[in-house]
């Protein structure tokens, strides 16, 4: 039976109505998050995150817990993310080539202690969050998901919200372990309604529910040093490295609907069923190692991201839809090799300036998906970056800490060809520019 098309344009939109009851904003989509698309904190900015899983702030929640342990004392943080996003489509037959340059703002909040003292034992136990909100605390929920005529970067938009909280604690000389969980959202709807011919709904019931999703980090850290010489200097001294492995996550909504039209399709009814992904973060294992000397440290990480396994997920996306398509026509994804490099160097007591630089090769195998159009470059990653202690304060226990980062990132270009939904091709040239500032403020206690 074929129905009117009236109507099936009228049950589509209650499934996107139920979808958007599920969503507090929309957003550009994007298989990013703020952790990798940019660097959480100043410093992880400013070095292009090659420093991240060493520095003992908040961030450590999210690159690696078991630097946590780092610094013995309490920390409350807060800061903002600026990102300015400028990128291109390059078509010849068009007037301008700028597909997207909404900025991406986000204010942070990030806490650690140590619980040590609530156990007999006095065994140092330390716990951090840290969250990140889309348009400085506006968007919590940031999510959308979509397929386009004119081409959508697959790694960039508004990103939904941050949150990481975790927990670290030593367990021998010089070697310290963690864990902390990525907190995302699986949202799920059930639509029942009558509807005429018409369009004309009656007796519409809505439910929605929402629980978070929880996706492991694990993290280990060995200071050379003090393992292998605790009580004397040797070649060991100053050498560190780490271990990270971040498990998939994504955010997720799911829609189930029952429609009965009045007098053609009686009880059960007609069920349309809506499944959709958003901020795809890949399977990944980090390994990084830095020297640090007399008020300098250098150091990289080389990162493994399995992108492969987005295939699969987009199999099961009825809204991206690669599920049903030839295998010809179907995305494509590679794992990839991140390296980073970055360095800090210490003024004096204080004031401290550091700088990264890392290479990330675009995931997307395929340059040619029909209706998705997904966009996607390789991508140079410089940043630069101060810190101020301040050290006079006459209320607070410790130093007051300001950081500033500023990222620069180049977005190589890339040929591609778009698909509409008509079968008519369209050949463009994708690159762009972002640049990122970050400030955060630090207390101690």
């Amino acid at each position: 039976m074929v129905l009117p098309t009236r109507f099936s344009v009228r049950a589509v939109s209650l499934a996107v109505a139920a979808v958007s009851a599920t969503l507090s904003m929309t957003a550009s989509a994007s298989m990013g998050n703020l952790g990798t698309s940019y660097g959480v904190m100043p410093v992880d900015v400013a070095t292009a995150q090659s420093l991240s899983m060493f520095n003992d702030q908040v961030s450590a929640t999210y690159y690696n817990p078991a630097a946590l342990t780092k610094d013995s004392r309490g920390e409350l943080t807060t800061g903002i993310l600026h990102a300015e996003q400028e990128l291109r489509s390059a078509n010849p037959n068009a007037s301008g080539d700028v597909l997207s340059s909404s900025p991406s703002q986000h204010v942070l909040i990030g806490m650690k202690t140590n619980l040590g003292s609530l156990t007999r034992f006095k065994h140092p136990l330390y716990l951090g969050f840290i969250a990140g909100v889309e348009k400085y605390g506006k968007e919590m929920l940031a999510f959308s998901s979509e397929t386009t005529e004119t081409g959508q970067y697959l790694q960039y938009g508004k990103e939904p919200l941050f949150l990481n909280v975790g927990g670290a604690t030593q367990l021998w000389r010089g070697i310290s372990g963690g864990a902390s969980v990525r907190v995302t959202l699986d949202a799920a709807a059930q639509l029942d309604a009558v509807s005429t011919l018409g369009g004309e709904t009656s007796r519409e019931r809505l439910s929605v529910n929402a629980e978070p999703s929880l996706k492991t980090i694990l993290g280990t850290n060995i200071d050379f040093g003090s393992t292998f010489c605790p009580d004397s200097e040797c070649f060991m001294t100053g050498w560190e490295a780490a271990v990270t492995y971040r498990t998939k996550s994504a955010a997720s909504t799911s829609v189930d609907s029952n429609i009965i039209v009045t007098q053609t399709i009686p009880d059960p009814g007609l069920s349309l069923a809506v499944s959709t992904i958003d901020s795809f973060q890949p399977e990944t294992l980090a390994i990084g190692a830095q020297y640090s000397g007399d008020g300098w440290r250098i150091g990289g990480s080389v990162e493994q991201q399995n992108w492969s396994e987005l295939e699969k997920e987009f199999g099961n996306d009825s809204i991206k839809d690669q599920g049903s398509v030839s295998p010809a026509n179907r995305i494509g994804f590679d794992d990839i090799l991140v390296p980073r490099l970055g360095a800090e160097y210490q003024l004096n007591k204080n004031f401290a300036v550091r700088g990264g630089l890392a290479l990330e090769e675009s995931p997307l195998k395929t340059t040619r998906n029909p209706e998705l159009n997904y966009l996607d470059t390789d991508k140079i990653v410089v940043g630069l970056g101060i810190s101020a202690t301040y050290d006079r304060t006459r209320l607070l226990a410790h130093p007051v800490r300001l950081d500033l980062g500023y990222q620069y990132q180049q977005l190589q270009e890339r040929d591609f060809t778009l698909v509409d939904y008509d079968g008519t091709e369209t050949n463009v040239t994708a690159d762009g520019e972002i640049h990122v500032i970050s400030g955060s403020i630090t207390l101690k206690f």
